[in-house]
């Protein structure tokens, strides 16, 4: 080799072990100069789990930039968590829908010689067994909802694990679940990966019914009127893309008839085939504006049929978001750290909706669709989708006081409470948003219908079960069959 290559080699060498010897963080020495001490990139680009509202597998929401660790100078001292169930196959209705809409395609005469994006129809089977599977979390893949649930719970474990003493004697931490199934199954998974596969020596599992004799004493109040807007029952198959969808792949197949329906079925379909395979070949048939108008469709029943659209479901949501006022003023000392509860979607977004968390300035458009659009579903309330919310006692900064705020963590991701940054990280001081939060709840009884014969407020959380009578299925085995359960675990 010539001395002057052989100077070169050396030299980047040289260069390359001190890039890869030397810390790649800012304030380090002797950096190589082209190492970025900060991501540039940011290019999450075009990704169908944002495009598919609440059917398809847990993604992080998209954050504003706020370090998800507590700020500098803070510490959590109380989490209160709102977690929906994790992956499943599709209910009843809509894998009804699935059927007949496959159904209709192979009763055309291509049966055995599917051409263009159907190709694949050649090898496809179809994912959901026969009943035994209908509405229940999958259990494997790489988005199982029973991975979710015990992931979940062990990365908040990490996270949250200094608030609880896992060498105290006789210690009781109790967890909520809404009487349903999945959700029951959800937060067991949590349990075991949050506290360990002995969380049951701790754990103290509540059931709370999903009835509405619960009134406010429920993680799943509603109200006894109904609760939607004339706009909800109307909203689904109504996008232009679907035609265009049907009427492309209706070109490329014989005698092949699909109307916008069986398009909005196929795609739902394919959304939930995510959570049990991992994949679907169904995701490719349709382009990134068909996409985008499905997820459309998803948003718009969120908000206007659970969400701030609806005129009653900030007064749904006021349920939770009064009862964590409570126990956020009270603390750790008097109330416990550690509330973890486990829901439905369409139980999270009233209490978004009454907290006014990605809440739009003017309801979504029924005639166009917004992009982008601040109340995407996909962001909101995926599958596994949860609100944390955080107590941090923080010493006192250039802009802030010594003292107790609140920082509101949605998917992971920490979201200003709006009107009150006064803290650090943007978190807002916690005598500041029991003001603010209070001042704007409606009230839950007079809103929705209810007299004084029914709970009037949210009480579980100081008088609960403390036995472990329904921790793991062997203790207390749900009904085959059936969703539905009472605080006694037995069927509704």
């Amino acid at each position: 080799m010539a001395p002057l290559a052989s100077a070169v080699v050396a030299v980047l060498g040289a260069a390359s072990l001190t890039a890869a010897q030397t810390p790649n963080r800012p304030g380090s020495q002797n950096r190589y100069p082209f190492a970025k001490p900060y991501d540039q990139s940011f290019l999450e680009g075009y990704n169908v789990l944002k495009h598919a509202g609440g059917n398809v597998p847990y993604s992080n929401r998209e954050s504003y930039g706020i370090g998800r660790d507590p700020p500098q100078g803070c510490a959590v001292d109380q989490v209160i968590m709102l977690k929906r169930h994790g992956e499943r196959w599709p209910d009843p209705g809509p894998a009804a829908n699935f059927k007949a809409s496959l159904n209709k395609i192979y009763s055309s005469t291509n049966a055995t010689a599917w051409t263009g994006a159907l190709e694949f129809l050649n090898r496809w089977t179809y994912f959901v067994p026969d009943g035994r599977y209908i509405a229940l979390e999958s259990y494997n893949g790489p988005y199982a909802g029973l991975l979710d649930g015990y992931r979940h719970g062990a990365e908040y474990g990490v996270r949250y694990g200094h608030l609880w003493d896992p060498t105290a004697v006789n210690l009781t931490i109790p967890m909520f679940s809404s009487g349903y199934e999945r959700i029951l199954t959800t937060a067991r998974k949590f349990g075991e990966g949050f506290f360990g596969w002995n969380y049951t020596d701790v754990v103290a599992m509540n059931i709370i019914p999903e009835q509405v004799y619960m009134g406010a004493n429920s993680l799943t109040p509603t109200c006894l009127h109904d609760n939607q807007t004339a706009v909800c029952s109307n909203l689904t198959n109504q996008q232009p893309q679907f035609k265009v969808a049907a009427a492309r792949l209706n070109a490329q197949n014989k005698n092949l008839q699909l109307n916008s329906t069986d398009i909005y079925n196929l795609m739902q379909m394919a959304s939930y085939e995510l959570n049990v395979r991992g994949y679907s070949d169904w995701v490719d048939v349709f382009s990134l504006d068909e996409w985008v108008a499905f997820g459309y469709t998803q948003d718009l029943s969120y908000y206007y049929c659970s969400g701030p659209g609806d005129k009653n479901m900030k007064a749904v949501g006021a349920v939770y978001a009064n009862a964590s006022l409570t126990l956020l003023n009270q603390g750790p000392d008097k109330a416990g750290a550690l509330y973890l509860n486990f829901c439905h979607d369409t139980n999270i977004t009233p209490v978004l909706a009454a907290l006014g968390i990605s809440s739009p300035a003017e309801d979504l458009p029924l005639d166009r669709i917004p992009f982008p659009n601040e109340y995407n579903s996909g962001n909101i309330v995926p599958m596994g989708g949860h609100l944390t919310i955080e107590r941090l006692t923080c010493n006192a900064t250039a802009i802030s006081e010594a003292g107790t705020y609140v920082r509101l963590v949605l998917n992971e991701a920490v979201v200003p409470y709006t009107g009150c940054q006064d803290g650090p990280g943007f978190s807002c001081a916690l005598a500041n948003y029991t003001s603010l939060v209070s001042a704007s709840l409606p009230d839950f009884i007079s809103t929705c219908g209810f007299n004084s014969s029914y709970p009037q407020y949210l009480d579980f959380w100081w008088n609960y079960n403390t036995t472990r009578d329904y921790d793991v299925e062997t203790q207390n085995p749900i009904p085959a069959g059936e969703g539905l359960l009472t605080y006694q675990g037995t069927a509704a």
